[in-house]
């Protein structure tokens, strides 16, 4: 059967919707049809499965989070100084916050790999080509700092993201700009 691709895609769309609203026991077939506002059983018909909706989601919140070529141009212009990084990660921070329900859908998928070895491996693969694409981007601006250091930065910003979307009063806006500054002064060296 031909499918439309758009519909497709607002389909995948409407799952993070409803992950990050309802988590991963909410999501179903109806639940990804109302949210989309299309006729029951449409899901089904592009899906074969919960478990293929699922992973489809999985590589869509990664496609919707990555910047797009003008803001990676962007990231990539400047001085290579500690304090052009610290600007670089609190504007990744800031981007992939802005894309609350993603981030929550992405935490509720991650808890769905545990069990799930498809989507593990989809999860896997992505978030190992993002830390891969983030190591290469920083050496290759000739920024401070080391691989090791890259992915500590990685971790720790990843872990302050959850923070701000579900437990926001633990480190506020202003808080944890100065909490990204602190890091990146420690564990890269200076000019």
């Amino acid at each position: 059967m031909r499918q439309n691709l758009a519909r497709r895609a607002a389909l995948v769309d409407a799952a993070i919707e409803v992950l990050a609203r309802e988590g991963a026991r909410g999501l179903t077939f109806r639940a990804v049809d109302t949210e989309a506002r299309v006729p029951n059983g449409t899901a089904s018909n592009y899906f074969a499965s919960r478990d293929d909706l699922l992973t489809q989601a999985g590589g869509r919140i990664y496609e919707r989070m990555r910047p797009d070529d003008a803001t990676m141009a962007a990231m990539a212009a400047g001085p290579a100084t500690r304090e052009r990084v610290v600007e670089l990660v609190r504007e990744v921070v800031g981007r992939v916050a802005a894309f609350r329900t993603g981030y929550l859908a992405l935490l509720e998928l991650r808890l769905e790999a545990t069990r799930r070895p498809a989507l593990r491996a989809v999860l896997t693969e992505r978030v190992r080509t993002d830390v891969e694409a983030n190591v290469r981007h920083h050496l290759d601006a000739g920024l401070p700092g080391d691989a090791d250091a890259v992915k500590m930065i990685y971790l720790a910003t990843n872990w302050l993201v959850v923070e701000q979307l579900t437990l926001p009063g633990v480190f506020p806006a202003e808080e944890a700009g100065a909490l990204i500054g602190a890091l990146v002064e420690r564990l890269l060296p200076p000019a």
